[in-house]
């Protein structure tokens, strides 16, 4: 009886958590209602924007490229052109959010370049300290560099985030470009 059990709930564990835990769709975005993967790395819910789509990733990530760190893995975004489609990733309440290393998810409201480049300053964030590690470093670090390397424009932020740009480009200024990831895992 207990082999069984534990054998249902071994089965049914993906199922579940694919239910429960909706960020978890960034894994197979293409099965996610209305949602289709024009490229390995591009998913959208309006195949008619893919252009456009495609034009804010591909500009998103040479900028990072170039003024940020490489990446080693491109992350896939999720252009979401309706609430619908972000919602269904579990998101409601910001505008865009970057899952790990595993997919970045766009709202309708952040088809720009200062989001897109935010999120994938998250993503190198993930993949130079680690997912755990990158998720348990102080938020003025997450933040504040995201905000700050991806130039954004708006001169002042809704606190807490002006203070968390602030605080990183302080910091920053004292390790410099060279140290930024040495300096990040003392976080």
């Amino acid at each position: 009886m207990v082999k069984r059990l534990f054998l249902i709930v071994l089965l049914f564990s993906p199922a579940a958590a694919w239910a429960l835990y909706k960020p978890m769709r960034v894994l197979a975005p293409q099965l996610v209602a209305g949602v289709s993967c024009a490229t390995e790395n591009i998913c959208i819910d309006d195949a008619a924007r893919f252009g456009e789509a495609e034009r804010l990733y591909n500009d998103a990530l040479q900028f990072v490229v170039s003024s940020v760190a490489s990446v080693e893995k491109n992350p896939r975004v999720i252009f979401c052109a309706t609430e619908a489609c972000f919602h269904s990733f579990g998101f409601t309440k910001s505008s865009a959010n970057t899952v790990g290393v595993f997919g970045i998810v766009i709202s309708p409201r952040a088809w720009n370049q200062t989001y897109l480049r935010h999120e994938m300053i998250h993503h190198i964030q993930a993949e130079r300290m680690g997912v755990y590690k990158q998720w348990r470093s102080p938020v003025w670090f997450k933040e504040g560099m995201a905000y700050s390397l991806s130039k954004d424009s708006r001169k002042n932020l809704a606190e807490p985030f002006q203070l968390y740009r602030a605080k990183f480009e302080g910091w920053y200024q004292s390790v410099g470009k060279e140290r930024l990831w040495e300096e990040a895992k003392h976080l």
